[in-house]
């Protein structure tokens, strides 16, 4: 009976057996035996650890399988990456901290001696300011749920 209900899905949706019926009848039988050889269940070589027939459960395949699942396209809980956040911050903040100092000190608030020497802790404040608010800003977009923004636009360090 298992070989009768393999041999008609088979007809069904096999281009093989859409072939001329007449000529194909002869070989039906070695047909339907490699077809049972196929759809058998796998067994294990050990003594008790069979896989019984009644519990193994097929499932038809699409018929416009082109290789993909949907699961593969499923996306995961986004992993927040902490330690790049953490960083962002500490550069934000010194960033923030080296902007106010040398502004202080190109206007003259803080005196110093060589007034020459403002303008590196100035450039300096901005270069480390940049990337801290650039990151921190993705992170804050990405925890709010603005579209575009994500926490793998931000590079984390736990490679």
């Amino acid at each position: 009976m298992a070989a009768a209900l393999t041999r008609r899905s088979s007809q069904q949706h096999c281009p093989i057996w859409r072939q001329n019926t007449a000529s194909s009848a002869t070989n039906l039988t070695g047909a339907s035996a490699a077809l049972d050889k196929v759809m058998m269940p796998a067994r294990s070589s050990s003594a008790g650890g069979g896989i019984s027939n009644n519990k193994v459960k097929y499932s038809r395949l699409a018929d416009s399988d082109e290789g993909y699942i949907d699961l593969q396209f499923k996306r995961s809980p986004p992993k927040v990456p902490y330690k790049a956040i953490a960083l962002a911050t500490f550069l934000f903040l010194i960033g923030s901290l080296l902007i106010i100092i040398g502004s202080l000190l190109l206007t003259g608030y803080i005196h110093v001696e060589n007034p020459d020497r403002t303008i590196p802790v100035l450039v300096i404040g901005v270069l480390v300011f940049l990337p801290g608010f650039y990151h921190l800003r993705i992170a804050y977009y990405a925890s709010r749920g603005y579209r575009g923004y994500s926490y793998d636009d931000i590079p984390d360090f736990d490679d």
